[in-house]
Formats: structure tokens, C-alpha cells, sequence
């Protein structure tokens, strides 16, 4: 999915949501590492895409917490 259009879609996401999906990230981002370990993993590339939607996910709730939503 492109960035903009998850930006825009996590902003619109309740607290409930963003913690299921960062809950659901954390576990593929532990099931790559342990591709990684023991040398199965086809696309390395994905390590990225998951590390950088964690941290997306994390901004939308900071944002929301704070309430400072632009």
C-alpha cells in the first residue's frame, strides 16, 4: 500500500485498531527476523516495509493521543 494512503487511512482508525495492528506487525516483523536466522527469507525488502509501517502506526497514535491530528 502506498504511504500516503495508509497515512490517511491510519488517521481515520480508532486507538483499538492501531494497537491490533501494530500488535499484528510486531509479529511479522519477529517471523521475518526469524526467516532472517535461519536463511529463508526470500525478500529482504519486507524487513523495511514492516519496520517503517510500525513506526507509522506509531505516529497515527501519538498523533491521536496528543490530538494534534493535522
Amino acid at each position: 500500500m502506498k504511504a500516503k494512503a495508509l497515512n490517511s487511512e491510519l488517521k481515520k482508525s480508532s486507538p483499538a485498531d492501531l494497537e491490533k495492528q501494530l500488535l499484528d506487525l510486531r509479529k511479522e516483523q519477529f517471523n521475518l527476523r526469524m526467516q532472517r536466522g535461519t536463511g529463508q527469507l526470500t525478500r529482504p525488502s519486507q524487513m523495511r516495509l514492516v519496520r517503517r509501517n510500525i513506526a507509522r502506526i506509531k505516529t497515527a497514535m501519538t498523533q491521536s493521543q496528543s490530538g494534534g491530528a493535522q
